[in-house]
């Protein structure tokens, strides 16, 4: 019997078969769950044709599109895992995905075909690529290479035993190493947390439509409402990509209910709504996670009617974990919330103890949502789970009505625009510069993205280097999004008496917080 989240849109075939289930923002044509399984099933016997079986790895370099989410369906529909790559990846970072996770076949979105056409050039594994069409290509009614290989597959109903606990989804996640960490998530883990995201906002039904525009590659687009509204048969928008203005037509246009961003895209929504008044009346619940959300953005989307509630989630938890819900975001605004219904949370000390109420110590989750380990990484896994607990490595405190709160950031992680980004592989970048000797990389509050990367560095002696040739150096080795906005120079970098770091002396000495971040 298969229980995966490819038999999704059999099920709802047979129950809502007329029903939209997807529509594309890019003018493409809508299709109905009845189409989606015809197409999805296609496509799983094109890639069976193509020697796709059971447990192999195919990766997926794809702008949101109808096409990618019916990707990660035929995908599961096989038993094999989808490998969702970062669009804004450097083509060596792309390469790296590849060859740890074994794909052996590649789609990706035609505008970004030289960046996959260099990453597979290096990648021993690949062995067929596909191109996907663009936004502008699917208006005009090009199917290209995706169309030719969903062509050569039959519409019969594929079908495969597979098991809650199979792998569907490697999800990679910057390793505090430098190199990203496939999290291994199975069918059951999707299941849970579709099953704890009917504890956010007022939870989801097939009269609902949503607006996907957050990356899909990222686990909050997919997780948090993409694909919770697949299960119930809802309809999803799928965008290309955000833009205030877009993505403000599309919820007037369609009657979005129910939205998903990241706090930098409500604040430009916002900033959009006070300049450009639109119609979000059928918006009633907003969602933000990924980082901390001010208050400020909170209000000014409330006075629109909306009912606004900031999720807690990672990766590795499928993410849906904890919920701040809408009677409670002003009242405890700082905090993530309280754990959704399959969630259980605790705060453990460094002997893996739980401390008392208020004190601070590391947040650990368990759950059925709860991934089975990084891809081949047995020593980064049993890091990681242990006595049955995920140690995210965030530092937290719970209060007396059983609201989290996060007190300190998982190894000085910096999120901006929504993306996480860890220090120590931007870190590792520079060092590779010959007039760098010492370098440490922060994260600083910024009124557009949230925060933004900053690099203070150690000059080699008597260099001359300056912030803007340093800061166009790096970018030719690692994705823009995690390139400094902002370099600065120093004699020496503070440490304290066993030779660590201090980079809260850093941020306060920029202009940071010190440090402390509350969500």
């Amino acid at each position: 019997m298969d229980h995966g989240f490819g038999n999704w849109p059999t099920i709802q075939a047979a129950r809502n078969g007329d029903r939209t289930a997807y529509i594309d923002g890019a003018g493409g044509p809508q299709s109905t769950w009845r189409e989606v399984e015809e197409r999805t099933n296609r496509l799983a016997d094109a890639l069976s044709r193509q020697g796709i079986r059971r447990g192999d790895r195919v990766a997926m370099l794809m702008l949101n599109s109808p096409q990618m989410m019916e990707t990660y369906v035929a995908v599961a529909k096989l038993g094999a895992i989808a490998v969702p790559v970062n669009t804004r990846l450097h083509p060596r970072e792309v390469a790296y995905v590849l060859g740890d996770s074994g794909s052996s076949i590649l789609l990706h979105s035609t505008a970004l075909a030289e960046t996959a056409t260099t990453a597979v050039a290096v990648s021993p594994t690949v062995r067929l690529t596909v191109s996907v069409p663009g936004a502008a290509e699917r208006a005009a009614g090009e199917g290209g290479e995706y169309a030719d290989l969903l062509a050569s597959g039959g519409p019969e109903r594929v079908v495969r035993d597979v098991a809650p606990s199979d792998v569907c989804c490697l999800m990679y996640t910057s390793g505090t190493t430098g190199l990203p960490k496939g999290a291994m998530l199975t069918h059951g883990n999707f299941f849970a947390n579709v099953v704890n995201a009917l504890g956010v906002g007022n939870g989801f039904g097939r009269e609902d439509v949503t607006i996907s525009a957050a990356p899909l590659f990222h686990i909050g687009a997919l997780g948090v409402h993409t694909l919770p509204f697949a299960f119930f048969g809802a309809c999803t928008v799928i965008l290309e990509s955000f833009t205030p203005d877009v993505w403000l037509e599309a919820v007037e246009t369609h009657r979005v209910t129910k939205a998903f961003l990241v706090p930098a895209m409500w604040a430009a929504v916002a900033r959009t709504l006070a300049s450009a008044p639109r119609d979000v009346s059928s918006l009633d619940i907003a969602i933000t996670g990924g980082a901390p959300c001010p208050i400020t953005v909170i209000h000014d989307l409330r006075r629109y009617g909306m009912g606004f509630t900031e999720g807690f989630g990672m990766t590795e938890t499928a993410p849906n974990c904890c919920c701040l819900q809408e009677e409670d975001v002003v009242r405890k605004a700082g905090s993530i919330g309280r754990p959704l219904s399959l969630v259980d949370l605790t705060i453990l000390d460094e002997e893996d103890h739980e401390v008392a109420v208020g004190e601070v110590g590391e947040l650990c989750v368990r759950g059925p949502n709860v991934f089975v380990g990084y891809w081949d990484k047995p020593a980064e896994t049993a890091k990681a789970i242990r006595g049955g607990w995920f140690h995210t490595g965030d530092m937290a405190r719970i209060d007396d009505e059983g609201y989290f709160t996060l007190v300190d950031r998982k190894k000085d992680m910096v999120i901006t625009g929504g993306e996480n980004v860890y220090p120590v592989e931007v870190e590792q970048v520079i060092y590779e510069h010959p007039d760098v000797t010492e370098v440490a990389v922060i994260g600083l509050p910024d009124e557009r993205w949230g925060e933004r990367v900053v690099a203070v560095v150690v000059r080699s002696e008597g260099s001359s280097l300056g912030a803007d040739d340093l800061m166009e150096w790096i970018r030719d080795r690692i994705a823009r999004y995690k390139s400094p906005k902002q370099v600065e120079f120093i004699e020496v970098l503070p440490r304290n008496a066993t030779g660590k770091i201090l980079k809260r002396d850093l941020r306060t000495m920029y202009g940071g917080e010190g440090g402390t971040v509350t969500r």
